[in-house]
């Protein structure tokens, strides 16, 4: 049971192991990092917010977890990252709307 586990192991992280993995891996990289600014913001005010890196991430990450996605020819990551970016280029939209029309925010 061990030595299929550690063979599995070698196969997945060192045998497959390529430029999409590390592609793959960024991507997942930047993905988290969202979560740790949104983290530290709200750490900082006391309370839950969503600042706007947090939204270039999710971007950043999306397109890269999609153009993985599509190489890898998974098509449930393909819709979840393709929906996704529409979502964070909304809000994105949403928030330099809402400060075009109140520059004090």
């Amino acid at each position: 049971m061990l030595h299929d586990l550690l063979a599995w192991l070698h196969l997945v992280f060192i045998e497959r192991f390529d430029g999409w993995v590390i592609l793959g891996l960024i991507a997942q990289a930047m993905f988290m990092m969202r979560f740790v600014v949104q983290w530290i913001a709200s750490e900082r005010v006391g309370k839950s917010i969503v600042p706007v890196a947090f939204w270039f991430f999710s971007i950043g990450g999306g397109i890269l977890l999609l153009i993985y996605s599509i190489r890898q020819q998974d098509p449930v990551f393909i819709a979840g990252q393709g929906l996704g970016l529409i979502i964070y280029f909304r809000n994105l939209w949403l928030i330099f709307r809402e400060k075009r029309q109140d520059p004090s925010l």
